[in-house]
């Protein structure tokens, strides 16, 4: 049985962390320096930096907060946020990141997957999906959750491993922030679908809905959150002895 990895994840727009509720009305939480610094020290298994404005305002990622961060942090930090081309990956590997997550920029140009796993590796790509129910279906959105791209979410995501992407990261726009749970059901979905790692992102609240994520879907590989752990709701270090209590294996 694979060990569940417990990942916090860093939105940083003009260099602080800020968090919002289905990615909309975002507040002002910290500085990603001193928070990667005490995750790394804290129990995380890793942890995703997303500059979440570089692909709507049509930029490249802040590489000079990233290097900041990637000095600080002894785990591996999963880095997004304006990835459009492989000299994109090029520059954030460089910075200290050990996998790139690539959303936008994928559905632009899904070569890029191709291009980017056959120099770097399938397991340095990361494919970041951000969902959203339109009508009953699971529609993939772009630049951030504002673009509705019109393609289902479970077949792009399906094409996006045959590409050569390593792991998937789902984001649940419609229970983002909303701390009710994890979206089992898109989540359970997606891990039917492929046979990389899944990361499910979204709704996480308390405790307990990261023990229903792992006993629903005992094929996810990690729960990533934001707000419970940035605003000292949920110390991972009381989340994975709970999750170890319930039977579910976690590094401590």
């Amino acid at each position: 049985m694979i060990t569940k990895r417990i990942i916090p994840c860093l939105d940083v727009k003009n260099g602080r962390v800020v968090k919002g509720t289905n990615f909309e009305g975002l507040n002002d939480v910290s500085c990603p320096i001193e928070l990667a610094k005490y995750y790394s020290k804290n129990g995380a298994d890793e942890l995703v930096f997303y500059d979440i404005t570089a692909s709507f305002e049509e930029r490249k990622l802040f590489t000079d907060i990233l290097c900041k961060v990637a000095e600080n942090v002894f785990i591996p930090l999963t880095v997004g946020g304006g990835i459009n081309t492989v000299d994109d990956f090029d520059r954030v590997l460089k910075c200290g990141a050990d996998k790139v997550s690539v959303n936008s920029g994928a559905i632009k140009n899904p070569m890029l997957i191709k291009e980017a796993a056959m120099k770097y590796g399938n397991q340095c790509v990361v494919i970041s999906a951000d969902i959203k129910r339109v009508d009953g279906q699971f529609m993939v959105f772009a630049k951030g959750g504002r673009e509705n791209t019109g393609m289902e979410a479970i077949s792009w995501i399906k094409k996006c491993v045959s590409l050569g992407a390593g792991e998937v990261v789902v984001n649940s726009i419609d229970t983002d922030g909303v701390k009710g749970g994890f979206d089992i059901e898109l989540l359970k979905l997606v891990c039917e679908a492929v046979n990389v790692p899944v990361i499910a992102s979204g709704g996480a609240g308390s405790i307990q809905h990261f023990v229903d994520l792992f006993k629903e879907i005992p094929d996810i590989d990690a729960g990533l959150a934001a707000s419970i752990f940035h605003f000292g709701e949920v110390k991972i270090s009381d989340l994975k002895k709970e999750l170890k209590e319930n039977n579910i294996r976690v590094r401590l």
